[in-house]
């Protein structure tokens, strides 16, 4: 891998990483669109740390709450009705899925799962339904000409099952196409949580999952064709560019509908057909390419 093509992945993973259209799918896309060679899921989970390091010290105050009252409560029974106390075993709740079945499925991860009719097809799916979600968040929020407006959760309601039920949609996105946030966020919606709310847990819930990826990962490093240069500057590339997406993506969703995901999302999955039906793109381009 030279320098410039780890310097376009490390922005597109920074890019996209936290918007719900997969960022392990476009890193796919465009290693397929500009002929180079597929890098990987070890790639992907190395240069995810990066953007987490993001969400580490944008959300650095909710986090070191959490945490302090989490440990505290491990010896102080008092607080174990804590909400920040509360948060911390719900994250490790959520995070059990996605570890059980990253290391069951590991092989089809970085084999099977990386064809692109079925990053197509997860994105088309996972597209409308976040679509679907959407819309009834909008409906509950606004109400309707002969109904109320509802009033939706926030994470002070997160449950046991709820974070649960939040595990089961990000480990979905062991499946490139599907998005992290995109499953997660769609399943705190359809749970009944305000986009705010869904986005922060969603964000949060990331944190431990993807970490432990890219360590388990740092032993497959810089074999092949990916060498650990290239791949330390497309995670430090990530870490800039994802921080200011952070702080862009919290803004733009208390305010506004994630209908230009939607729409994206099902337009590029049909454009990839397309593209595979017309022998333009091979179901497996990149995969032994330069």
């Amino acid at each position: 891998m030279s320098w410039f093509e780890s310097f376009v992945l490390g922005l597109v993973q920074g890019l996209t990483e936290f918007l719900p259209i997969s960022s392990s799918a476009h890193l796919r896309l465009t290693a397929a669109f500009a002929g180079w060679q597929d890098p990987g899921a070890a790639f992907t989970a190395i240069t995810q740390i990066g953007t987490e390091a993001a969400v580490i010290i944008y959300f650095r105050k909710d986090i070191g709450r959490i945490v302090s009252a989490w440990a505290r409560s491990l010896f102080h029974r008092e607080l174990r009705h804590d909400h920040d106390a509360q948060m911390g075993w719900l994250v490790i709740v959520g995070s059990i899925p996605i570890g059980v079945l990253g290391i069951t499925l590991k092989d089809a991860i970085e084999g099977p799962f990386r064809d692109l009719r079925l990053i197509a097809t997860t994105l088309i799916v996972m597209g409308v339904v976040l679509g679907i979600a959407d819309r009834l968040a909008a409906r509950d929020e606004t109400g309707g000409r002969h109904r109320a407006a509802k009033q939706r959760k926030s994470l002070t309601d997160l449950s046991v099952k709820d974070g649960l039920l939040y595990g089961i949609c990000q480990a979905m996105a062991l499946i490139p196409g599907v998005s992290r946030s995109g499953a997660t966020i769609s399943g705190g919606l359809l749970m009944g949580y305000t986009r705010e709310s869904a986005a922060r847990y969603s964000f949060l819930l990331a944190i431990p999952a993807v970490l432990a990826s890219g360590v388990f990962e740092l032993k497959d490093a810089g074999e092949g064709h990916v060498s650990w240069g290239p791949t330390v500057f497309a995670t430090l590339i990530a870490f800039v560019v994802g921080y200011a997406v952070i702080a862009w993506f919290m803004k733009f969703i208390s305010h506004r509908s994630f209908m230009p995901f939607v729409i994206y999302r099902i337009l590029l999955g049909i454009a990839l057909f397309a593209l595979v039906a017309a022998g333009t793109l091979t179901p497996h381009a990149g995969e032994t390419a330069g």
